[in-house]
């Protein structure tokens, strides 16, 4: 494994376990779920990729390159899924949820794991198995391109300028991937390649994330205790159907009581709480805790 493969592991591991974390504390923020998910699959393909294949490693050959292209595709067809749910680009769900399986995991089962498993010649494999996915990332390239374009100039606030251009330079690493896999390149150039394009999603992501912290917080402070009325609270409550415990839960959100300060006052763990904080979230149809608050008292 290149040095500099080894360094991203490392560090991607640290941050993965610190997104964890902030995840079971919040696990109604599905944003950070997606990301999870797309730092978890970088780090399988940056270990996979480093150190397969090995004539060392008591693993045939074959299947080395299987796992080690294998993690490249499956990392590659997560990234329209992500744009589609993390940046709700909802033009790509075709991508998302069809196009994927169909030209990229069909290509690498039918070349890279059945072809490949038959002949053993991985230069074959990979000249049938990529034209497929090459001709495909340049679509979803473009369709990304469109959805982030149309998403801009249909409202400017959610998407400045310059995250789209950052957006832009996320993605072209991941469309060149199939042309990398094609070229066996060095192993460090296609680490520098997935890593590059996602440490601008890390930015992108890290920027949203106090983003949404700060308008959550304006949004609180934006509700004068004077607003807070039980009466309208507690028929929220019947609207959308919450427990009798989850109701409890939501007043005292609304008195703007940190969890932590509700786990104390109903004698219960923070982690309960968490979990009523949860389903609450889920049947009032709300992803922050001012929305929350602003629809429990009829805003």
């Amino acid at each position: 494994m290149h040095i500099l493969t080894f360094t991203f592991v490392i560090l991607e591991i640290a941050m993965l376990f610190y997104q964890v974390i902030y995840y079971l504390f919040r696990p109604q923020d599905k944003s950070r779920l997606w990301y999870l998910i797309l730092l978890s699959l970088l780090i399988i393909y940056n270990i996979t990729g480093g150190l397969f294949p090995d004539q060392d490693i008591e693993i045939p050959i074959v299947a080395q390159n299987i796992i080690a292209y294998g993690s490249g595709f499956l990392m590659a067809s997560y990234f329209p899924f992500y744009f589609y749910k993390g940046f709700e680009l909802t033009r790509l769900k075709f991508h998302a949820l069809y196009g994927v399986p169909i030209f990229l995991l069909a290509p690498y089962l039918l070349f890279f794991v059945i072809e490949y498993s038959i002949n053993g010649n991985l230069d074959l494999a990979i000249k049938h198995g990529i034209i497929i996915p090459f001709i495909y990332a340049i679509v979803v390239l473009f369709a990304i391109l469109r959805s982030i374009r149309l998403k801009y100039t249909e409202n400017v606030g959610n998407l400045h300028y310059m995250e789209m251009i950052a957006v832009y330079c996320a993605i072209v690493p991941w469309a060149s991937m199939p042309v990398l896999s094609y070229l066996q390149v060095s192993q460090l150039t296609e680490v520098m390649f997935a890593n590059v394009g996602f440490l601008v999603i890390t930015l992108i992501f890290i920027k949203k994330s106090v983003a949404n912290a700060r308008r959550e917080n304006e949004l609180l402070m934006e509700i004068d205790f004077t607003t807070y009325d039980p009466r309208i609270i507690k028929g929220n409550c019947k609207r959308y159907g919450l427990t009798s415990k989850e109701a409890e839960i939501v007043e005292l959100i609304c008195q703007r009581l940190k969890y932590r300060e509700i786990a104390e006052k109903l004698f219960i763990s923070p982690r309960t709480v968490d979990k009523h904080a949860e389903n609450i979230y889920n049947k009032v149809a709300v992803s922050t805790r001012g929305e929350l608050v602003r629809k429990m008292n009829g805003f």
